[in-house]
Order: structure tokens, then C-alpha cells, then sequence
């Protein structure tokens, strides 16, 4: 099978098949908030392009959803019985196979629902980004040394079918690599003591996982999948000479020979994201054979800024000369309201109602520059923090946040511009 795939990837390779140009499609457009699209016999049919939005993204990410992060979901991770466990792997190795799918299904029934996509529209929200592992497709599990929740797959079926329902355009993250792609970081669904992706058999299981994924988007028999028009092909790796010389070229063959299976017009390919030269981990185009439908992600977490001062006019002003900048088009795929760990207890910075002005300004300003790009997409929906700074819904439901998100340009950034 494993040989299969790879000629049909190899002869990919080869093609140098026509790709639509972007064609203006991720034009600048301050105000609209829905995704342009229409049902027709069951399955959602885009204007312009599915791949490509005409429309400012403007999004969450479903972090904890299908990677639960106990950073960030401490609370649920231990009503799910993982207590002191670094990552799912680990839970799961600990819980036991069953238990662990017990426990997962009851947090995928619960953590985000209709009612929270239902929600996210009211806000004009339009894009949601789903962080997802390569073990949601279990027959690229090692069962006899990897330990995952098994069930997942039904659930993100579930979930792309409320979004795509709603009008909402869906980005989909190989968030967790197989192998790792990071050492010792939960968000890839394991707490490896190192990054042991960037190998040709880890790597050949990712192009199974995005031909699989391909597959359910492309093959006509799950219209729940229609809303999707992105796929990231790995979010946040490490700077390694193979990733872009080999597996960026070869993931996106992949995607494109399933594509090619079922005779995907141009107008329904899927764009291909790749983290943008800025991330570091090399030039993401330096071996595509086409960029037409490439597209990019920058992780915009002020909070690791050296440079800005850590105080409100600091980071109003860095934020609103905010350039960015690197590849086109790009998508800023993270960003909080965080500020320096160091400083963010500070009276002036605190989470506390005294600061919500501040903090709306600042989310503002985020907003504005972002959008000088081709969008963003805020970490996260939801949380077990009680910070506003990481919660985009808690933060609407403070105030922190305006329920029309339209309303980010009633800031004036003009007078921080340096």
C-alpha cells in the first residue's frame, strides 16, 4: 500500500499540471463577516473558489478540541481523569485504551458544541481552525507503541458539518505530527523527549494522513467536509533542510493526486499552508513546484516579543506599526492578548476589569494589522483559564471583546504609529 501511494505521489511530482492564479481572491474587505456560499443538492457549492476565501479570514481556533492542551484545559483534563499526565499520549498509556476513549468521547461531545459554531457567527465571526492529530485516521497508529483516544473521526465529521452548515470557512491543522514535530510539547499530542518527525517513514505517514483527509473533503460522500478549503500541512515545526526540500513538494503531490482522483475543478482545490519564512523554519516555497494555491501562517504571540516595552502604550504601538510582512497570502494562525509572562500580573496589564479598555484597544489594534494580511484566527475559542487574554468567548462575554467584531476599527491606531 505504503508503495501504491508513493508512485502515484512520485507521478504527481512530474506533472506540471495548470493551478488557477489567486486572482485577486484574497482582496482586502473590511466588513464581511459570512462565508459566500450556497447548498445545492446537499453539498455547499463556493462562489469564486473553496480554496481561497474572497473575504477577510476572520476566525478561532478550536484549541483543546482534538489535542487537549493541559495548559489551557486543565480543568477538563482532569475531569477526564489525566491528572498530572503530560500529554494524550501519556493519559491514554495510563487510563488504558478504553477508559481513554470513555473519557475522550465525552469531551468531544462537550467541548465545543452547535451552540458555541452558532455563537461564533453571532460575532461575525467566519473561519474556525481545527488542530487535529494524524492519529484521528487509527490505522496510522502503532498500537503496539503509540497510545491515542480512538473515535475521534466521527466527532470532526460532526464538526465541519455544523461549521459548513453555518457558512463558515474551516481550516484544517496537522497540529501533531507523527513522531513529534517539537520536542517535549503537548500541543503535538505526546511529550516526546525529541522531534523525531522529519524522517522519510514519519513523513510518508503525514502524506497518508493528508491524502486520507484529502480523500473525505474530495470524494463527494461527506458533504459535512464541503466548508473545508484549507489544509496546514504541519503547524509550528523545526528548521530542517528535508522539510522543505522534501516534504512540502511531496505533501502537496499528495493532496493534489487524490484531487486528481476525482476530478476537482480547479475552482475546489484545497489551498496548501505552510508556516511563512518568518516562522524560521526555512523558505516555504523553495522547492514548490507551484504557489498558486499556496498559502501561509505567521503565530503572532506578542508576548514573546523582545522588543516591545511591557506596558499599555508599548504594545498598542507595536501592534499598531505592526507590518508583518514574509509570505503572501498570509493568514495570521495564533495570536492572544497575552502580554510578557514577566509583566502580565502587573497592575497595568492584569486581567482585571480595570484594564478591559485597554485590552479592547489592543485586540483592536491585533485585529487592524492582521488584516492588512489576509486574516487571523485568535488562540483560542474557549479555555479553563479564566483569562480573557486566551478565551475569545469569555472575552466577548466581558466586554473585552465587541459581540461585531466590525467593530475593531472604531480604534484609531493612528496617534501610536511610530
Amino acid at each position: 500500500m505504503w508503495k501504491q501511494f508513493l508512485v502515484v505521489v512520485e507521478l504527481a511530482l512530474l506533472t506540471n499540471a495548470w493551478l488557477p492564479k489567486d486572482n485577486g481572491y484574497f482582496s482586502k474587505h473590511t466588513n464581511p463577516t459570512t462565508y459566500n456560499s450556497t447548498i445545492v443538492n446537499n453539498h455547499r457549492t463556493f462562489k469564486n473558489r473553496r480554496n481561497i476565501p474572497s473575504f477577510e479570514i476572520r476566525g478561532v481556533n478550536l484549541g483543546s478540541m482534538f489535542i487537549v492542551e493541559p495548559w489551557m484545559a486543565s480543568t477538563e483534563w482532569t475531569n477526564m481523569g489525566c491528572g498530572s499526565a503530560l500529554s494524550e499520549f501519556d493519559c491514554v498509556s495510563a487510563l488504558g485504551q478504553a477508559q481513554a476513549n470513555s473519557a475522550w468521547s465525552r469531551h468531544w461531545s462537550t467541548w465545543i458544541t452547535q451552540a458555541d459554531i452558532q455563537e461564533m457567527t453571532s460575532y461575525g465571526l467566519n473561519t474556525i481552525r481545527i488542530p487535529v492529530g494524524y492519529w484521528i485516521f487509527e490505522d496510522l497508529v502503532y498500537t503496539d507503541s503509540e497510545h491515542f483516544p480512538q473515535g475521534g473521526l466521527a466527532y470532526l465529521e460532526q464538526l465541519c458539518g455544523w461549521a459548513t452548515d453555518a457558512g463558515m470557512y474551516i481550516i484544517i491543522d496537522l497540529h501533531g505530527a507523527p513522531g513529534a514535530q517539537v520536542a517535549q510539547q503537548p500541543f503535538t499530542g505526546q511529550y516526546a523527549p525529541s522531534a523525531g518527525f522529519y524522517v522519510d517513514y514519519q513523513y510518508q505517514r503525514a502524506y497518508w494522513f493528508l491524502s486520507n483527509m484529502t480523500d473525505l473533503i474530495s470524494n463527494g460522500q461527506h458533504p459535512a467536509y464541503a466548508g473545508v478549503g484549507m489544509l496546514e500541512i504541519v503547524n509550528e515545526p523545526l528548521p530542517n533542510d528535508s522539510l522543505t526540500s522534501e516534504y512540502y513538494p511531496t505533501a502537496l503531490a499528495a493532496i493534489r493526486a487524490v484531487e486528481a482522483q476525482y476530478n476537482v475543478p480547479a475552482a475546489q482545490q484545497l489551498s496548501i499552508q505552510m508556516m511563512d519564512a518568518r516562522w524560521g523554519a526555512g523558505n516555504p516555497t523553495a522547492a514548490l513546484p507551484d504557489l498558486a494555491l499556496a498559502a501561509y501562517d505567521d503565530h503572532r504571540y506578542v508576548k514573546y516579543e523582545s522588543s516591545p516595552p511591557s506596558t499599555q502604550a508599548g504594545y498598542l504601538q507595536a501592534s499598531c506599526a505592526d507590518q508583518l510582512g514574509g509570505n503572501w497570502p498570509l493568514v495570521v494562525g495564533e495570536w492572544s492578548l497575552s502580554p510578557a509572562t514577566a509583566h502580565q500580573d502587573d497592575a497595568d496589564l492584569a486581567s482585571s476589569a480595570a484594564n478591559v479598555p485597554f485590552y479592547t484597544n489592543w485586540w483592536s489594534a491585533q485585529v487592524q494589522a492582521y488584516e492588512m494580511q489576509a486574516g487571523w484566527v485568535f488562540w483560542s475559542w474557549k479555555t479553563d483559564l479564566g483569562d480573557y487574554r486566551w478565551d475569545y468567548q469569555l472575552a466577548v462575554k466581558m466586554g473585552v471583546v465587541p459581540s461585531d467584531v466590525r467593530d475593531a476599527y472604531a480604534f484609531d491606531c493612528g496617534p501610536y504609529r511610530r
